[in-house]
This record gives C-alpha cells, sequence and structure tokens, in this order.
C-alpha cells in the first residue's frame, strides 16, 4: 500500500489505515459490513443505512460503475464507504459515471486499501460499533472526540431524518389495491414492486396518526423499512396499534419490527447485524429456503424473550391481537424472520424481498401479499 492518506477507527480503539478516494471530510458513525458482492450504489442509498458507515467485505468496488436507476432513494444516506480495491471505472454497460467520482461529488467520505477482512472479523467478534472514516491529517485523539460525540444506534430515533415531508400518492391503474405506506425511508424497489402489481401507493410521513392514514379508505397498511432502533419509535408502534385489525397490516424490515412490537412483541440489537444479499431464510408454509437480501441491526424476540428459535416450526406468540405465527427463519443464526397474525390479517418478513440489490428468490411475497389484501377486500 502506498503512504497511508486516511485511516477507519473505532470506538474501542482498532485502527484500519487506508488510502482516500471520496470527500476530504471525517464521517462518524455505527460501522457495519455487508456481504453483498454488487449493489454498492443501491446500498449507499437505502435509507436503512442512515447514521452507518458500510464496510464491503467483497474486495472489489466499483467495477461496474454508477448509474441513476441504480439509486433506492433520492441521495445517500450511509456516511462512508470502507473498501478493500476500490475501482472508478465508467466504462461498464449501463454505468453513467465512475464511483468514486459519484462519492466524492456527493461528499461522501470513502476509504480503500483497508484491510476489510481484518475490520471485519474485528466486528464480527466485538460487534458493531461506532467508530469513522478520518483523513490522515485528523490527529486521532480529536477523531476519539468525534466518535464519542456521535449517539449509540441503540435508542436512536432515524426514521425522521429520512421521512419525506407530507403525503404523496403515486397513482395505479383504476381498481386497483390501494396501500397507505408508513415511509420511514422506503426503497424505491419496494414502491416499484408494489406499482408493478397495480397499486395505487400513499406514502405518508411517519409522523401520520391513524386517521390520516385511514383518510384514503386505504385496503391495507405497509410499514416500510428504514433505519435506527425500533425500540425508539414508540409514536409509531402506538399508531400501528390502532390500525391492527382495522386494515391487513404488512410490514417489512423495520415495519417487521414495529408491527410486532404493536402488538406486543420486544426486539432487540443483534450483535453486527444482517446485511447483505447472501443470507438463507426457511420459509415455513413451503419449506423452502430462500437467498434473501437483508440489511438491519435489531430482530424480534422468540416466544417466552428467546433470541433465537431452535426448530423448524411455527411456533406461537400469544400477542395482543391474539395469536402470531412463526413463518420465516434465518438459518444463519436462528433468529426471528417473519410472522403471520392468526386472528387479525397482518404479517411481516424481516429482510427484503424487493432485492434491491439481491436475489429475487423472494418477490413472491409481494404476491402473496396483494392475493391477500384482495381476499380481504372481497369479503
Amino acid at each position: 500500500m502506498s503512504e497511508a492518506t486516511a485511516y477507519v477507527l473505532l470506538a474501542d480503539g482498532a485502527r484500519f489505515d487506508g488510502i482516500a478516494c471520496g470527500a476530504d471530510r471525517p464521517a462518524v458513525g455505527e460501522v457495519v459490513f455487508t456481504t453483498s458482492m454488487s449493489g454498492y450504489q443501491e446500498a449507499m442509498t437505502d435509507p436503512s443505512y442512515a447514521g452507518q458507515l458500510i464496510a464491503f467485505t467483497y474486495p472489489q468496488i466499483g467495477n461496474y460503475g454508477v448509474s441513476a436507476e441504480a439509486s433506492e432513494s433520492d441521495r445517500v444516506h450511509a456516511r462512508a464507504a470502507i473498501m478493500r480495491a476500490a475501482v472508478n471505472r465508467e466504462d461498464a454497460p449501463g454505468a453513467e459515471r465512475g464511483w468514486l467520482d459519484w462519492l466524492s461529488d456527493g461528499g461522501v467520505a470513502a476509504i480503500t486499501d483497508v484491510d476489510t477482512r481484518a475490520l471485519v472479523r474485528h466486528i464480527r467478534d466485538a460487534g458493531a460499533m461506532k467508530g469513522g472514516v478520518f483523513p490522515a491529517s485528523v490527529p486521532e485523539v480529536e477523531a476519539r472526540e468525534l466518535i464519542a460525540a456521535e449517539p449509540e444506534m441503540r435508542g436512536r430515533d432515524l426514521a425522521r431524518a429520512v421521512t419525506p415531508p407530507r403525503r404523496t400518492v403515486l397513482e395505479g391503474p383504476p381498481g386497483g389495491p390501494r396501500i397507505a405506506i408508513i415511509d420511514t425511508g422506503v426503497k424505491l424497489s419496494i414502491v416499484r414492486n408494489l406499482r408493478e402489481r397495480g397499486a395505487t401507493l400513499e406514502l405518508h410521513p411517519c409522523s401520520a396518526d391513524a386517521g390520516e392514514l385511514l383518510a384514503g379508505d386505504p385496503d391495507a397498511i405497509f410499514l416500510a423499512n428504514g433505519p435506527g432502533d425500533p425500540g425508539a419509535l414508540d409514536y409509531i408502534v402506538d399508531t400501528v396499534r390502532e390500525l391492527v385489525g382495522r386494515r391487513p397490516v404488512y410490514g417489512i424490515c423495520l415495519g417487521h419490527q414495529l408491527l410486532c412490537r404493536a402488538v406486543g412483541l420486544e426486539t432487540y440489537k443483534l450483535p453486527f447485524g444482517h446485511h447483505g444479499a447472501n443470507h438463507p431464510v426457511k420459509d415455513l408454509t413451503t419449506c423452502r429456503i430462500e437467498i434473501t437480501s437483508q440489511n438491519h441491526g435489531f430482530a424480534v424476540l422468540g416466544p417466552d424473550g428467546a433470541r433465537t428459535i431452535d426448530r423448524d416450526e411455527a411456533v406461537r406468540w400469544e400477542t395482543d391481537f391474539g395469536a402470531a405465527e412463526l413463518t420465516h427463519i434465518n438459518l444463519y443464526d436462528r433468529t426471528v424472520e417473519g410472522l403471520a397474525l392468526r386472528e387479525v390479517q397482518g404479517a411481516t418478513v424481516q429482510y427484503h424481498p424487493e432485492a434491491g440489490p439481491g436475489p429475487h428468490d423472494a418477490r413472491y411475497l409481494f404476491d402473496r401479499f396483494l392475493h391477500e389484501i384482495s381476499a380481504v377486500a372481497s369479503h
């Protein structure tokens, strides 16, 4: 490696030197890693990564450039990119510019030539933690102060930072289902999958109350992905509690956690989260195993407060709205990946069936979701 011009510093003092390749500025937040081999632009623009710095485990990042089509929102939400071998090519099919040019122009810090294998192994052992990317000109004592001043992810409401300021309606074809979305940072690929299936979408700020969400007489309520701690979002949980049983309610990722909290279940922080596009999940309703795209740092506790579930069965919770059954389980660490409410209409998955980016194994869930909405509406 050439002489270091930047470094990664973690809250526990671990330091990893590298070469600056983005905006010339410090960036602090929670340092997490993603195991995706592609989709670097989608990851950086995913609102679920707000407040975080992404370490990419795949070594070469940037080899097919960037394009407007690949963005998952209108801006970059991750605070920095940490890489082993950054590439700035823009000659790949579909590329509109170079990856590093795009990061620099967007004011996003980035570092390459980092020993990302050592960094990721450290996070796996010690857990995700606060840290930062710093130009070499920033003294380490100053970097430590910046890290210490950054709020912890646990207890942090980041939904307000990514939610839209006002309600927006995206009209679908006549006769299609109308879905009200609590927009805590919904990805464009989720919006696209729902609209491709004929839905009209109402995107509401996360502060919307139950009356506002029901004002358009939606056929269902959808709880989106998003950043931060679901335990800090009591105001959304209270709203969802008013909606459960009045309309079908479905959730993805943060939305899964919020619906679970609304029916009386609890969440907890994972040691280093699930981030990547290669996580095996078993659908207990079909007994099929899906390779899934994931991005979350919190999970739902199983029955009796268990953090993991040791059998592939539809175990049950007793909730404030009747029974709930486990429908999906993570085959890496046996954590809860989805459940269905059995006495009112509602279901969740922890992962990202829209696969933006990632495998398409779970996109059938959008079809299942809309079929269930239609079945309820027809009665």
